[in-house]
């Protein structure tokens, strides 16, 4: 079962890959954030995500035995 959860928490590293992966999915302009295009901040939203994203999947597998 332990295995299981394990490469489930690894799928969870696929999800930034997925959402950056075309980039004319979010080369538009509009809606701008605090004067930012959406090209921009989208990318910069995806950092924290993915930080935490590989946190969550690094804690599911490391074995402290």
């Amino acid at each position: 079962m332990e295995k299981t959860y394990s490469k489930a928490a690894l799928w969870l590293l696929v999800i930034p890959y997925i959402g950056l992966l075309w980039p004319p999915f979010y080369n538009i302009r509009e809606p701008a954030l605090f004067g930012f295009p959406f090209f921009y901040w989208y990318q910069l939203l995806w950092v924290p995500i993915t930080a935490a994203l590989t946190w969550i999947a690094y804690r599911s597998t490391r074995h402290d035995d």
